[in-house]
């Protein structure tokens, strides 16, 4: 087994997230603007794929170093292992960005890069000519920050987000990733009633079930690193049984989304058939307005429209405001609303217990959480 520099690449504001499931899974790492760094071998690389829910993908880094000059990028680029990494008949593509970097050229950068281990693989495979990159895919990155090259392999493939049970979606899906996140940041336990009144396509109440049952998010679903000969298939094997292992099929939960379009409703259904939640995850065409329960110590998360398109704002306040006059009374509840509008807490009625800045995609937003009273202790928690 090697050990590896492996990267979690994270949204803005959800490093700290990140880091905590890395060290859940064992590894100490360090924590910086979008990514989480830390050392492991090969299991850790498919145990970061398969179990890290709030991360966006997962790379190898291959080097850092200092490059001014394109000859200084070339020269570096050239000293790294490459074959420790690509096989002789690797598609290697080569992508690339610079921020705040005299190298700012990003396609002459990636073109250095790509000529750089062209020249490392040749000598290595002892060739004179081309490779014709027709064997497993290595989609290597160039990132320049500050003068700093940064130069990794991706090792997930298509986004973390991309769980495989996602058959339809509306306008402005929330990413899994993030509505993984959202849960993450409340106190919800599985025994307890959760709640989502703006469910969309099902992404809060599906990937609540997925934590609730202890369910591996990237069990359903391939990775690129699978192709790689370095990686042993029983990797794959030991740590997918691993994740079977520790799956709890037998906790009840009691999830419930809604939303005010049928055809969301319908689209939410066929997502949690596909996530293997269809009885277990149930949703129901209604506006927020109508909602009722007799049941203690929930959680609702909500992830209602902003009011951003011209038209929608007026009836987004008055939606906020029915809202409030709803959910105010579930005092033993806890509520989290995620919006970019900064008048929320003035249109909901009450101010948040406390605030948290998080992008939505491109979007800033505010999580508005209202904390509940907490359970009695030992109090069995009313399901009925």
């Amino acid at each position: 087994m090697g050990t590896y520099q492996i990267i979690a690449t994270a949204a803005m504001g959800l490093e700290a997230l990140v880091a905590k499931e890395v060290r859940t899974l064992g590894y100490d790492c360090q924590v910086d603007n979008g990514k989480i760094t830390y050392e492991g071998d090969e299991y850790a690389i498919a145990r970061s794929n398969l179990w890290l829910r709030t991360a966006d993908r997962i790379k190898i880094k291959v080097g850092e170093f200092k490059a001014y000059t394109f000859d200084e990028l070339f020269e570096r680029t050239k000293a790294l292992p490459w074959e420790q990494f690509l096989p002789e008949d690797a598609e290697f593509p080569v992508i690339g960005k610079s921020v705040k970097s005299k190298l700012f050229s990003v396609s002459d950068c990636q073109a250095i890069v790509k000529k750089a281990i062209v020249e490392r693989m040749k000598q290595h495979y002892k060739r004179n000519s081309w490779f014709e990159e027709n064997g497993a895919l290595y989609r290597i990155e160039v990132a320049l920050l500050k003068d700093v090259a940064t130069i990794t392999i991706d090792a997930s493939g298509q986004g973390l987000h991309k769980r495989g049970y996602r058959a339809a979606q509306g306008e402005a899906p929330l990413k899994e990733t993030m509505a993984a996140a959202l849960i993450m940041l409340t106190n919800w336990h599985p025994d307890r009633p959760f709640y989502d009144p703006f469910c969309g396509s099902g992404t809060i109440p599906i990937e609540a079930a997925l934590i609730g049952q202890n369910i591996a998010p990237g069990f359903n679903r391939d990775f690129v690193s699978e192709e790689w000969k370095w990686i042993p298939q029983k990797v794959w094997d030991e740590v997918r049984t691993e994740a079977e292992d520790l799956a709890n099929y037998n906790q009840h939960l009691d999830i419930t989304g809604s939303d005010i379009d049928h055809r969301m409703v319908n689209i939410a259904q066929e997502n949690a058939f596909e996530a293997g939640f269809g009885d277990i995850v149930q949703f129901k065409q209604m506006q927020v307005k109508d909602f009722t329960t007799s049941k203690e110590y929930g959680v609702i998360i909500g992830n209602p429209p902003y009011g951003e398109r011209i038209g929608e704002k007026n009836a987004v306040e008055a939606m906020y405001r029915e809202m409030g006059q709803v959910l105010n009374k579930l005092d033993t509840w806890s509520i989290y609303i995620l919006t970019s509008n900064e008048e929320f807490e003035q249109f909901y009625g009450r101010p948040a217990t406390k605030k948290r800045k998080l992008f939505n995609g491109s979007i800033r937003t505010d999580l508005y959480q209202y904390w509940g009273k907490r359970p009695p202790r030992n109090k069995e928690l009313d399901n009925n």
